[in-house]
C-alpha cells in the first residue's frame, strides 16, 4: 500500500511480466530486435534514476521481480500477463513456469494469467481447457500482432478466435486482456489495431476485454469503441511513464478516458519491467491535470484510488482491507 498526506491507496499492478530474453533464448535475430526495443522504451520514458543497465533488462527473476513490486514498489497484488512470442524465443519470452510457480508461492500476491493463439485451431482449444485447469485461471492475455509460421498476426473476430473465447466463458475465464498498443519490433503495427475489440465485445457482453495500453496511438478509436461497450476496460500500461517526460500528454490521455468510460473501467498497470512500479505510484498520486487544460477537470482522491487497484480487485475478486474506498466499489460485469 501507499499512504501520502492522510490517504492510503490500496495498488493493483494489473499487468507484470517475467521474461526471459538472454541470447541463449533468442531463436533468431528478432528476439534480439523485440528485446532492443523494449529497452527503447524502458530508457526513452524513464527517469534517469529508474533506468537498468542492459544486461539486467534481459533477464531479472522472480526475486527481484518481488522486491521491486512488493518491498519496494508499492504493490499490493500484480497480475502476469505473459506474451508467448514462440517465433522469436526458444523458450517463450514470457516465462509461464517460472511465473506460474511464483503465483503459487504467493498466491495472496501474484495472479497468473496465461496467453493462447487461436492459429493452434483444435490442438490449441484442447491445451487450453488443460491450462485452464492446471493454472485456475480467471483471465488470459492475447497478443494479436504476434507471429506464427507464415501469419504476421490474426484478429479477435475470427472464427477461430471466437471459439476460443466461448470456451473462455464456458471456462469461467471472464476477463481478456490484449495488447492493443504501441508496436514492437518487428511486429506489424496494424495487426494492434483495436477495431476488432468492438464486434467481440459486443457479442459476448458477459465478458471483460481489457485493452491494454488503452490503444495507443489509436486513444480516439479506442474511446469511441469503449464508450458503446460496457465491458470494454482501459489497462494504462505504457500510459504511465508519459507522466515524466510528456506530463501534457498524459494528461490529455487520463482526462479522455475519464471522459469517456468513467473512473470504474480504468487499470494502473507498470508494464515491469519496461517500468518499475513504485515511481509510477509516487507520480500518479501527486499528478493533476494542468490549471490550463481546462476541458478536463481536476482528478480526485476516489478516482486516483479506482484507478489505481480497485477496479482490478474487482474485477479479479482480490480482497482489499477494510476503510480503503472498495465498500462503494461497481463491481464489473
Amino acid at each position: 500500500m501507499y499512504s501520502k498526506d492522510g490517504e492510503t491507496y490500496f495498488i493493483v499492478d494489473a499487468h507484470v511480466a517475467l521474461w526471459d530474453a538472454r541470447p541463449g533464448n533468442q531463436l533468431n535475430v528478432h528476439g534480439k530486435q523485440f528485446i532492443d526495443c523494449f529497452f527503447d522504451y524502458h530508457r526513452n520514458l524513464s527517469p534517469e534514476s529508474e533506468i537498468w543497465p542492459y544486461e539486467d533488462f534481459l533477464y531479472y527473476g522472480g526475486e527481484r521481480l518481488m522486491r521491486d513490486l512488493f518491498d519496494e514498489g508499492h504493490v499490493d497484488h500484480a497480475i502476469f500477463q505473459p506474451a508467448h512470442l514462440g517465433e522469436f524465443f526458444e523458450s517463450g519470452f514470457g516465462q509461464a513456469e517460472e511465473a506460474f510457480a511464483l503465483a503459487r508461492r504467493h498466491p495472496d500476491k501474484l495472479t497468473y494469467n496465461h496467453c493462447w493463439d487461436p492459429r493452434f485451431e483444435q490442438a490449441g482449444l484442447d491445451r487450453l481447457r488443460r491450462d485452464a485447469e492446471r493454472f485456475g485461471l480467471k483471465g488470459v492475455k492475447l497478443y494479436t500482432a504476434e507471429w506464427h509460421g507464415d501469419s504476421r498476426g490474426y484478429q479477435l473476430n475470427d472464427p477461430w478466435t471466437y471459439r476460443y473465447l466461448e470456451v473462455c466463458q464456458e471456462l469461467g475465464i471472464d476477463n481478456v486482456h490484449i495488447h492493443k498498443g504501441p508496436t514492437i519490433r518487428p511486429l506489424d503495427r496494424d495487426a494492434f489495431d483495436v477495431a476488432d475489440v468492438d464486434k467481440a465485445a459486443s457479442d459476448f457482453p458477459e465478458m471483460n476485454f481489457v485493452v491494454e495500453h488503452v490503444g495507443l496511438p489509436r486513444l480516439e478509436d479506442f474511446c469511441w469503441i469503449a464508450t458503446q461497450e460496457p465491458n470494454v476496460h482501459a489497462g494504462l500500461a505504457v500510459a504511465m511513464p508519459f507522466m515524466h517526460h510528456r506530463p501534457r500528454y498524459f494528461a490529455e490521455i487520463i482526462g479522455e478516458l475519464l471522459f469517456w468510460l468513467d473512473e470504474d473501467r480504468i487499470q494502473f498497470s507498470s508494464d515491469y519491467a519496461l517500468w518499475t512500479p513504485r515511481w509510477l505510484v509516487e507520480k500518479f498520486v501527486d499528478f493533476q491535470i494542468p490549471a490550463d487544460m481546462t476541458e478536463y477537470p481536476p482528478l480526485t482522491t476516489r478516482q486516483k484510488k479506482k484507478i489505481l487497484g480497485l477496479n482490478a480487485a474487482a474485477m479479479y475478486g482480490i480482497e482489499v482491507p477494510a476503510g480503503l474506498g472498495a465498500e462503494d466499489q461497481v463491481v464489473a460485469p
